[in-house]
Protein backbone atom coordinates (compact mmCIF):
# COMPACT_ATOMS: atom_id res chain seq x y z
CA UNK A 1 0.00 0.00 0.00
CA UNK A 2 0.97 3.63 -0.26
CA UNK A 3 0.39 7.01 1.31
CA UNK A 4 0.00 10.24 -0.65
CA UNK A 5 1.80 13.38 0.48
CA UNK A 6 1.15 16.81 -1.02
CA UNK A 7 4.01 19.31 -0.99
CA UNK A 8 3.97 23.04 -1.72
CA UNK A 9 7.58 23.58 -0.64
CA UNK A 10 10.70 21.82 -1.98
CA UNK A 11 10.83 18.15 -0.90
CA UNK A 12 13.58 16.84 1.38
CA UNK A 13 16.74 16.01 -0.54
CA UNK A 14 16.33 12.24 -0.12
CA UNK A 15 12.86 12.33 -1.69
CA UNK A 16 13.86 14.86 -4.33
CA UNK A 17 16.72 12.65 -5.51
CA UNK A 18 14.32 9.72 -5.94
CA UNK A 19 11.93 11.84 -7.99
CA UNK A 20 14.78 13.01 -10.23
CA UNK A 21 16.01 9.43 -10.57
CA UNK A 22 12.56 8.37 -11.75
CA UNK A 23 12.47 11.26 -14.24
CA UNK A 24 15.73 10.05 -15.77
CA UNK A 25 14.88 6.32 -15.59
CA UNK A 26 11.48 6.79 -17.24
CA UNK A 27 12.59 9.49 -19.66
CA UNK A 28 11.14 7.79 -22.75
CA UNK A 29 7.76 7.44 -20.98
CA UNK A 30 7.35 11.01 -19.75
CA UNK A 31 9.45 13.23 -22.00
CA UNK A 32 7.70 15.50 -24.52
CA UNK A 33 10.43 14.31 -26.91
CA UNK A 34 10.47 10.55 -26.21
CA UNK A 35 13.78 9.60 -27.78
CA UNK A 36 15.10 6.07 -27.39
CA UNK A 37 18.56 5.22 -26.01
CA UNK A 38 19.74 4.42 -29.54
CA UNK A 39 19.53 8.13 -30.43
CA UNK A 40 22.81 9.95 -29.56
CA UNK A 41 20.73 12.91 -28.31
CA UNK A 42 19.11 10.73 -25.65
CA UNK A 43 21.59 11.63 -22.90
CA UNK A 44 21.29 15.33 -23.67
CA UNK A 45 17.51 15.34 -23.41
CA UNK A 46 17.70 13.16 -20.31
CA UNK A 47 19.83 15.80 -18.63
CA UNK A 48 17.54 18.63 -19.74
CA UNK A 49 14.35 17.03 -18.39
CA UNK A 50 16.08 16.22 -15.10
CA UNK A 51 17.31 19.78 -14.80
CA UNK A 52 13.86 21.13 -15.66
CA UNK A 53 12.17 19.11 -12.92
CA UNK A 54 14.97 20.10 -10.52
CA UNK A 55 14.21 23.78 -11.22
CA UNK A 56 10.47 23.24 -10.68
CA UNK A 57 11.13 21.58 -7.33
CA UNK A 58 13.68 24.18 -6.31
CA UNK A 59 11.25 27.02 -7.05
CA UNK A 60 8.33 25.56 -5.08
CA UNK A 61 7.09 28.12 -2.60
CA UNK A 62 3.98 27.91 -0.44
CA UNK A 63 3.71 31.71 -0.37
CA UNK A 64 3.42 31.78 -4.16
CA UNK A 65 0.19 29.97 -5.08
CA UNK A 66 1.10 29.41 -8.74
CA UNK A 67 4.47 27.67 -8.44
CA UNK A 68 4.69 23.92 -9.03
CA UNK A 69 3.13 21.48 -6.59
CA UNK A 70 4.27 17.92 -5.96
CA UNK A 71 2.37 14.81 -4.95
CA UNK A 72 4.33 11.81 -3.73
CA UNK A 73 3.17 8.23 -3.28
CA UNK A 74 5.26 6.82 -0.43
CA UNK A 75 5.61 3.17 0.52
CA UNK A 76 3.55 2.45 3.65
CA UNK A 77 6.14 -0.02 4.91
CA UNK A 78 9.04 2.33 4.23
CA UNK A 79 7.92 5.97 3.91
CA UNK A 80 11.41 6.96 2.80
CA UNK A 81 10.73 5.22 -0.54
CA UNK A 82 8.96 7.08 -3.36
CA UNK A 83 6.73 4.79 -5.43
CA UNK A 84 5.36 7.48 -7.70
CA UNK A 85 4.97 11.21 -8.13
CA UNK A 86 2.95 13.85 -9.93
CA UNK A 87 4.23 17.37 -10.58
CA UNK A 88 1.52 19.85 -11.52
CA UNK A 89 1.26 23.57 -12.24
CA UNK A 90 -1.69 25.51 -10.80
CA UNK A 91 -3.28 28.03 -13.14
CA UNK A 92 -2.56 31.66 -12.31
CA UNK A 93 -5.98 33.00 -13.24
CA UNK A 94 -8.31 30.00 -13.09
CA UNK A 95 -8.63 28.72 -9.53
CA UNK A 96 -10.07 25.39 -10.68
CA UNK A 97 -7.46 24.61 -13.33
CA UNK A 98 -4.00 23.10 -13.43
CA UNK A 99 -1.64 21.36 -15.83
CA UNK A 100 0.00 18.03 -15.12
CA UNK A 101 3.65 18.50 -16.04
CA UNK A 102 5.05 15.06 -15.20
CA UNK A 103 3.87 11.86 -13.57
CA UNK A 104 5.61 8.52 -13.09
CA UNK A 105 5.12 5.34 -11.10
CA UNK A 106 7.85 2.79 -10.42
CA UNK A 107 7.59 -0.16 -12.80
CA UNK A 108 7.41 -2.55 -9.85
CA UNK A 109 4.32 -0.80 -8.48
CA UNK A 110 2.27 -0.07 -11.59
CA UNK A 111 -1.34 -1.25 -11.96
CA UNK A 112 -1.90 -0.81 -8.23
CA UNK A 113 -3.95 2.38 -8.39
CA UNK A 114 -1.14 4.82 -7.68
CA UNK A 115 -1.53 6.90 -10.84
CA UNK A 116 -5.30 7.10 -10.37
CA UNK A 117 -4.87 8.13 -6.74
CA UNK A 118 -2.36 10.84 -7.68
CA UNK A 119 -4.74 12.32 -10.26
CA UNK A 120 -7.69 12.13 -7.85
CA UNK A 121 -5.72 14.05 -5.24
CA UNK A 122 -4.85 16.76 -7.77
CA UNK A 123 -8.41 17.12 -9.04
CA UNK A 124 -9.70 17.32 -5.47
CA UNK A 125 -7.75 20.59 -5.32
CA UNK A 126 -7.96 21.68 -8.95
CA UNK A 127 -10.83 19.84 -10.68
CA UNK A 128 -10.00 21.11 -14.17
CA UNK A 129 -6.82 19.18 -14.87
CA UNK A 130 -5.17 19.20 -18.29
CA UNK A 131 -2.17 17.41 -19.74
CA UNK A 132 -0.46 16.84 -23.07
CA UNK A 133 0.89 13.45 -24.11
CA UNK A 134 1.84 11.32 -27.10
CA UNK A 135 -0.99 9.40 -28.79
CA UNK A 136 0.30 6.10 -27.38
CA UNK A 137 -0.41 7.35 -23.86
CA UNK A 138 -3.95 8.56 -24.60
CA UNK A 139 -5.72 5.27 -23.69
CA UNK A 140 -3.91 5.21 -20.35
CA UNK A 141 -5.14 8.66 -19.39
CA UNK A 142 -8.62 8.04 -20.78
CA UNK A 143 -8.82 5.01 -18.48
CA UNK A 144 -7.94 7.39 -15.63
CA UNK A 145 -10.94 9.59 -16.44
CA UNK A 146 -9.60 12.24 -18.81
CA UNK A 147 -10.96 13.00 -22.27
CA UNK A 148 -9.37 14.12 -25.52
CA UNK A 149 -9.83 17.82 -26.24
CA UNK A 150 -7.51 18.75 -29.10
CA UNK A 151 -4.14 18.24 -30.76
CA UNK A 152 -1.21 20.48 -29.86
CA UNK A 153 1.82 19.95 -32.05
CA UNK A 154 3.15 16.42 -31.42
CA UNK A 155 0.84 15.88 -28.46
CA UNK A 156 -2.80 15.27 -27.66
CA UNK A 157 -4.35 17.46 -24.99
CA UNK A 158 -6.61 15.69 -22.50
CA UNK A 159 -8.72 17.23 -19.77
CA UNK A 160 -11.09 16.31 -16.97
CA UNK A 161 -13.56 18.56 -18.82
CA UNK A 162 -14.49 18.71 -22.49
CA UNK A 163 -12.82 22.08 -23.01
CA UNK A 164 -9.52 23.77 -22.28
CA UNK A 165 -9.00 26.24 -19.48
CA UNK A 166 -8.26 29.81 -20.53
CA UNK A 167 -5.99 30.16 -17.50
CA UNK A 168 -2.22 30.59 -17.70
CA UNK A 169 0.39 28.43 -15.97
CA UNK A 170 3.99 29.27 -15.08
CA UNK A 171 5.90 26.91 -17.37
CA UNK A 172 9.63 26.53 -16.84
CA UNK A 173 11.69 28.41 -19.43
CA UNK A 174 13.99 25.82 -21.03
CA UNK A 175 16.13 28.30 -22.98
CA UNK A 176 18.59 28.92 -20.10
CA UNK A 177 18.98 25.16 -19.68
CA UNK A 178 19.84 24.58 -23.33
CA UNK A 179 22.22 27.54 -23.18
CA UNK A 180 23.90 26.37 -19.98
CA UNK A 181 27.54 25.34 -19.79
CA UNK A 182 26.54 21.83 -18.71
CA UNK A 183 24.41 21.26 -21.81
CA UNK A 184 27.13 22.63 -24.06
CA UNK A 185 29.62 20.28 -22.43
CA UNK A 186 27.33 17.26 -22.88
CA UNK A 187 26.72 18.19 -26.52
CA UNK A 188 30.46 18.60 -27.11
CA UNK A 189 31.10 15.20 -25.50
CA UNK A 190 28.42 13.52 -27.64
CA UNK A 191 29.80 15.21 -30.74
CA UNK A 192 33.27 13.92 -29.95
CA UNK A 193 31.97 10.42 -29.22
CA UNK A 194 29.67 10.10 -32.23
CA UNK A 195 30.92 12.55 -34.85
CA UNK A 196 29.21 15.29 -36.84
CA UNK A 197 27.38 12.94 -39.21
CA UNK A 198 25.85 10.81 -36.46
CA UNK A 199 24.74 13.87 -34.48
CA UNK A 200 23.20 15.42 -37.58
CA UNK A 201 21.35 12.16 -38.28
CA UNK A 202 20.20 12.08 -34.66
CA UNK A 203 18.69 15.55 -35.01
CA UNK A 204 16.97 14.50 -38.24
CA UNK A 205 15.54 11.42 -36.52
CA UNK A 206 14.28 13.61 -33.68
CA UNK A 207 12.59 15.97 -36.13
CA UNK A 208 11.00 13.09 -38.05
CA UNK A 209 9.76 11.62 -34.77
CA UNK A 210 8.11 14.91 -33.82
CA UNK A 211 6.54 15.22 -37.28
CA UNK A 212 5.20 11.68 -37.00
CA UNK A 213 3.84 12.38 -33.53
CA UNK A 214 2.12 15.55 -34.77
CA UNK A 215 0.48 13.60 -37.60
CA UNK A 216 -0.66 10.85 -35.21
CA UNK A 217 -2.07 13.43 -32.77
CA UNK A 218 -4.00 15.16 -35.54
CA UNK A 219 -5.38 11.85 -36.85
CA UNK A 220 -6.47 10.74 -33.39
CA UNK A 221 -8.35 13.99 -32.79
CA UNK A 222 -9.98 13.76 -36.23
CA UNK A 223 -11.15 10.24 -35.40
CA UNK A 224 -12.64 11.40 -32.11
CA UNK A 225 -14.26 14.54 -33.53
CA UNK A 226 -14.96 13.82 -37.22
CA UNK A 227 -17.61 16.54 -37.58
CA UNK A 228 -15.28 19.32 -36.36
CA UNK A 229 -12.58 18.74 -38.95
Amino acid sequence: MFTLVHLDTPPPEALKSQVLEMVVDYFSDISPVPLTPSNPLYQLYQYVIGFEVHLYLQAMDSTQPHTARLLLALDDEDPSQVLGFALYLPSEDDTEACTLAYMAVKTSHRRRGIARALLQQITARRPHLELACATAKVPTFEALGLQVVTAQGPHVVLSTRNYRSAGMVAVQDLAPIYQSQEVRQIHAYLLKQNGNKAMSEAESKRDRLLDQMAYQAEMLVKERFPTIH
